[in-house]
């Protein structure tokens, strides 16, 4: 069984990218375009893995992290962050809401697939 990945990103341009990346990887992906969007995915869909951007309309990263950390049912979830920031106070700040991991934008998607490894394992 392949894993289930959530993306939340509201570049419709990343999530295309993201889907091709992670469907030709094998992985199953499922999309949200910001993070109360990502909310209600994550009421219907079980993933293994949530990739989310930061800067986004409605709910941002940070906003979307701290309220799946908040969910018992989904608390342990790994969260890659990937994001065009790299300012190491907004790292620290997704640290603190309880990122997995931070992948800036432009992404390999090599490497991409290899965070997911390494997080989901």
């Amino acid at each position: 069984m392949s894993l289930t990945i959530l993306t939340v990103d509201d570049s419709r341009t990343m999530r295309d990218m993201l889907r091709m990346a992670l469907a030709d990887a094998g992985y199953r992906v499922v999309q949200a375009e910001d993070g109360l969007d990502g909310l209600d995915v994550l009421r219907r869909e079980e993933p293994q893995v949530v990739i989310t951007d930061i800067n986004m309309p409605r709910m941002d990263g940070f906003g979307f992290i701290e309220a799946v950390r908040r969910d018992a049912q989904h608390r342990a979830i790994p969260i890659l962050v990937l994001t065009t920031e790299s300012d190491d106070d907004k790292k620290q700040r997704a640290r603190r809401a309880g990122a997995t991991g931070w992948i800036v934008k432009p992404f390999d998607p090599a490497k991409l697939v290899a965070a997911i490894r390494r997080v989901a394992a």
